[in-house]
């Protein structure tokens, strides 16, 4: 069953274990193949549910045990993209990096995630969420030479994104969450077509959607950047009074630890809300009061029937123990502010 009072759930991925990729490294190359790897994959799958549900998280996820990359792992499975002959871009304009270049009309020939979201249907009776890359954020993740357009670039993956999506939700997912940490950046495009192409990626689904917004994993070039934004990163301010007037249904940010005025929450009042309560830039374990505080004061903006707990962002780089911890401490926070909560009701 799931918590209806603040229900937890992480944002996206977990550490994958030492037999299946190397450990603490984002974006490691498998250690297996063929049969073994999907077998391996599945066994993954399998250890994360387990721990989700051992220690708490009411709305469960794959940890992202079958993806390399949040982006690319989606991409390579188009056609029109080319990963031979990579290029050299700046991402999110902070750091360069190799990536698949588009060289003609990209097409999704066959379903991407939909068999491994069967297969998590069949390990759990709570919700499950599908995490999903969203349209800006797989452009800036691309180099393109063939469009010539960012945005019909764009335009093109929303239409593919919401192909997928479909098939997720026939398949037995609740909850479709696409991670847009392009949001952050690109403000004049976010407004100009990001937040209408990612609603065209939502179009005509009845699962509930999740638009995830962060600073990045825990990782030297995102903190480096961040250590550059001040004592206050009021870059929602941009966003979200655009995305409370758009169909998405649910809004994901980044606040524990963070330099995130929690007043910004105000401008999606009336949607669902996860909040970060949990980081992923410190391998300290909170502790069930230091959620519950984070959460507690997000209160005065958000109400306790719309908010769900989460992590600011993916745990993938951590040790294992430590994430699986940090999992812990995220359903004891929320524990806390859900008692105190039915307590004041009687």
């Amino acid at each position: 069953m799931t918590n209806s009072l603040l229900p937890t759930s992480i944002v996206g991925s977990l550490p994958k274990p030492s037999w299946l990729s190397e450990t603490e490294t984002l974006w490691s190359p498998w250690k297996l193949e063929g049969a073994p790897l999907a077998e391996g994959k599945q066994d993954a799958m399998r250890a994360a549910v387990l721990e989700q549900t051992r220690r708490g998280i009411d709305i469960i996820s794959d940890g992202e045990q079958t993806r390399q990359h949040f982006v690319t792992t989606f991409i390579e499975h188009l056609s029109g993209v080319d990963f031979e002959n990579k290029q050299t871009v700046l991402i999110r304009d902070r750091y360069e990096a190799s990536v698949p270049s588009v060289v003609g009309a990209v097409e999704r020939k066959a379903p991407v995630f939909v068999e491994d979201a069967k297969f998590l249907r069949t390990l759990t009776d709570r919700q499950i969420k599908w995490t999903l890359p969203g349209p800006m954020t797989m452009v800036d993740t691309l180099h393109d030479g063939y469009y010539g357009s960012r945005e019909k670039l764009a335009w093109e993956f929303a239409a593919i994104l919401n192909q997928e999506a479909k098939e997720l939700e026939a398949a037995g997912v609740d909850v479709i969450q696409f991670d847009e940490p392009a949001f952050n950046v690109f403000f004049d495009e976010v407004a100009d077509w990001g937040v209408a192409a990612l609603e065209r990626a939502c179009e005509g689904l009845k699962a509930e959607t999740v638009a995830h917004i962060c600073f990045g994993y825990g990782i030297k070039a995102n903190n480096d950047w961040k250590a550059t934004l001040g004592t206050q990163w009021r870059h929602y301010e941009k966003s979200f009074p655009l995305l409370q007037r758009s169909s998405i249904d649910t809004i994901s940010l980044e606040s524990h630890h963070s330099n995130v005025p929690l007043e910004v929450v105000e401008l999606v009042r009336g949607k669902r809300v996860m909040l970060g309560a949990i980081d992923v830039a410190n391998q300290q374990i909170e502790t069930s009061e230091e959620v519950a505080e984070t959460l507690r004061k997000a209160l005065e903006y958000v109400d306790a029937d719309k908010l769900i707990p989460s992590t600011n962002c993916g745990m993938a780089p951590f040790p294992r123990d430590v994430a699986l911890a940090k999992l812990s401490a995220l359903s004891a926070g929320a524990a806390v502010l859900r008692e105190e909560l039915v307590c004041a009701s009687v």
